[in-house]
């Protein structure tokens, strides 16, 4: 892996200084260092946002977003109908370096312009002039299905996690969906509630999540390694389970990958917050690697520790909480009391993802409602003088996820397909901005100036990316057996259509006459700029 030119920061001159346009507002002290301050007069933006996140913090923030470990635990039905042991660990060493490449490429393109946009704001910058606009505004819709569907899709898995440890303490309790819709709905208006009233301590409550999700882990796999019955090593590292009905083993794996996709999924929620940290330009890449790192290692330790210790698989799958390591957790115990413990070990960082995610999301909204991408821009973008938060797309998270959690009443297959939906969007815009980078690189096109960059390396891992990128955003969307029913059919694919459908509509009848894309926007700033400085000669 190559290693990454870090550029120091710049120092300005006092004719620099005063160039540097401090509107908005914020008070002086949390609108950052000089260089954030340039940078939002360079990207065209007033700072809104209060910059409450350091290094270390935003470093908490992904990693309590990502909960890598918690979500492989969650999603071990899946994993275990297609892969079992082998395809899990050799399948998650292959997810891990893909993603390495994707978030290397989302880490430099961050450094370049650090903006709450992310994606679509890059894809204006990077794209060809004239399709610049329509991609832009197309990823923009991409990013906030996305992020809308973590919310709900994470805050349904706590949601049902609860009622599946309440089957297991009351076995003659009856799961209904209604139920699981109710307790997401409660479990998001509270982390809306956490990113409204104690918004401003935001770093420090994912701060002390973050510090449950690394010690969490260590008391999951210590109980496992010393109470579990031990796999062999052939059977763990080579055993692979074709459950799903598919033609060959090695199919099996790929679609089993969908799961281990999703645990690492997510590290540009960094980037939706990038003006909230300071120093953001050299601080943010630094932070999405290094929370990559980390929780790609959690995660590692954690297949390890489950392909060994899981036990009976047969049984397991047998279970009626719904959630296989919860009876991995009892048949270990054997012990109810340990068990919600247990789990409890794993709601708690789950509930510091959904949180951390409203904010993702409602920045993202922001963002995308400051140049008109969304209906009714006007209320979403507007940040409360006394928060300085933007209060009303915090809001706007908890009605989608409303209208989303209700698909559950319908369909038992609601959670595999918003966890679906989440991935093909996110997967889907990280393959679009970083196809328009590629492109810019082969026409020898310059690229804005980084303080952290990838150097000669930069066009070999962008393409890499890619190549992992597009094969992975098909499996997704793949259902988990070859002959599916209604009641386990991969929904995501209907999903996913209707929003491009939708966003590509709504561009063509009302997008194209009111959204401004980034770099429209920037060019008008300056003509403005240079009209008014003729006019002052």
């Amino acid at each position: 892996m190559p290693r990454h030119e870090m550029k120091t920061p710049r120092t300005f001159t006092d004719n620099e200084k005063e160039g540097i346009v401090d509107v908005g507002p914020v008070p002086d002290r949390w609108r950052g260092t000089d260089e954030d301050r340039l940078q939002m007069k360079v990207l065209g933006r007033v700072q809104e946002t209060r910059r409450m996140f350091t290094f270390v913090s935003m470093l908490g923030f992904g990693s309590t977003l990502m909960v890598t470990w918690e979500v492989i635990l969650a999603n071990l039905f899946a994993i275990l109908t297609n892969g079992g042991t082998a395809g899990m660990f050799w399948g998650y060493l292959i997810v891990v370096t893909g993603y390495v490449f994707v978030y290397l490429s989302l880490a430099e393109m961050s450094s370049m312009a650090p903006t709450s946009g992310g994606q679509y704001h890059w894809v204006s910058e990077f794209a060809p002039p004239n399709a610049q606009r329509f991609l832009s505004y197309i990823v923009g819709w991409l990013c906030f299905t996305g992020w809308q569907s973590a919310i709900t899709g994470i805050g349904y898995l706590v949601g049902t996690i609860i009622q599946g440890l309440i089957t297991l303490n009351n076995p003659s309790y009856i799961a209904k969906p209604w139920q699981g819709t109710l307790l997401t709905i409660a479990v998001v208006a509270f982390c809306v509630l956490l990113n409204t009233f104690v918004a401003r301590k935001l770093p420090l409550i994912e701060g002390a999540l973050a510090v449950l999700h690394f010690a969490g882990l260590f008391v999951v796999i210590i109980v496992l390694w010393t109470l579990a019955p031990r796999n062999n090593v052939h059977d763990a590292f080579l055993q692979l389970s074709n459950n799903g009905g598919w033609s060959s083993d090695a199919v099996s794996m790929l679609v089993g990958l969908y799961p281990l996709t999703l645990c690492l999924l997510g590290f540009d929620s960094q980037v939706h917050m990038s003006e909230e940290i300071e120093s953001a330009a050299r601080g943010l890449p630094r932070s999405i690697m290094w929370s990559t790192y980390a929780n790609a290692t959690l995660g590692l330790v954690m297949i390890v520790t489950l392909i060994f210790t899981w036990g009976d698989m047969d049984s397991i799958i047998a279970s009626t909480t719904g959630y296989p390591f919860l009876a991995v957790f009892y048949n270990t115990t054997h012990s109810l009391a340990g068990t919600n413990v247990l789990a409890l070990l794993v709601i708690l960082p789950l509930v510091g993802s959904v949180t951390a995610c409203v904010a993702t999301a409602s920045r993202q909204i922001w963002a995308f409602s400051r140049d008109n991408g969304v209906p009714y821009s006007g209320f979403v973008r507007y940040v409360y003088p006394k928060y300085n938060i933007p209060l009303n797309a915090v809001l706007l998270s908890l009605v989608v996820c409303v209208l989303l959690s209700l698909i559950n009443l319908g369909s038992t297959a609601a959670l595999n397909a918003i966890l679906a939906l989440d991935l093909a969007s996110l997967l889907s815009s990280y393959t679009i901005c970083i196809g328009c980078l590629v492109l810019k690189r082969l026409r020898g096109e310059e690229l804005p100036p980084r303080q952290w960059t990838l150097g000669r390396w930069g066009l070999p891992i962008n393409i890499l990316a890619l190549l992992w990128l597009l094969p992975i955003f098909v499996l997704t969307l793949f259902p988990s057996t070859v002959a599916p029913t209604p009641a386990n059919m991969n929904w995501a694919v209907l999903l996913f259509g209707f929003v491009v459908v939708f966003a590509v509509g709504y561009y063509l009848v009302v997008g194209r006459h009111v959204y401004i894309s980034p770099r429209e926007r920037l060019r008008r700033e300056i003509g403005e700029s240079l009209v008014e400085g003729r006019e002052g000669k």
